[in-house]
């Protein structure tokens, strides 16, 4: 399996359905769009199809929000994660290694031991957990509240901010010709 593959679970793709040429992927798509998720005009995999092949599943998600409060060390990141079987979370863990998310470090060569973080990448994952945490409040029935201010109570709001016009994106108080929030 390539490095940027996804371990397989045993399961069909989101269509359910398996072929004669292996997994399908979404719409029984086949070869490289079924692979890789939709393409950009240049034939490269968007942004978000190639983010989501490095960290889209539930568990690879799951590992990198336990590890956001610091390194971990395997049984803790067991503990941390109710329900993962340990080969799962093995599986899960090289993934994310391989992908430049996580990095191990030996705590003990006898037996072998490693202890896991996030490199600076997967730090940089926070916003997105952030973000999808706060649609799971937001939508879902039964889940915890999203993130609010301290001093107020007050739930919080994501902005798509631009640092060289010195204002947000997509702000209702500007003029929809104004607003130029695009995705490249």
């Amino acid at each position: 399996m390539g490095v940027m593959e996804k371990e397989g679970d045993g399961m069909a793709g989101p269509a359910g359905r398996r072929g004669p040429a292996g997994r399908r992927g979404p719409a029984g798509l086949r070869g490289p769009a079924a692979q890789n998720g939709p393409e950009d005009q240049h034939g490269q995999p968007t942004p978000l199809a190639a983010a989501l092949r490095r960290v889209g599943d539930r568990w690879s998600l799951l590992v990198v929000d336990a590890l956001l409060s610091g390194p971990r060390r395997f049984g803790e990141l067991e503990a941390d994660l109710p329900g993962i079987a340990s080969n799962v979370l093995s599986q899960r863990l090289k993934h994310l290694e391989k992908a430049g998310v996580v990095v191990s470090r030996p705590y003990s060569s006898r037996p072998p031991r490693y202890a896991y973080e996030l490199t600076a990448a997967g730090y940089e994952l926070t916003g997105a957990l952030r973000l999808l945490g706060q649609w799971g409040a937001d939508h879902l029935e039964g889940v915890g509240q999203g993130p609010t201010h301290a001093s107020c109570g007050t739930a919080l709001e994501a902005r798509w901010y631009c640092p060289t016009c010195d204002r947000t994106v997509g702000d209702a108080s500007y003029d929809a010709e104004e607003d130029d929030l695009r995705y490249l």
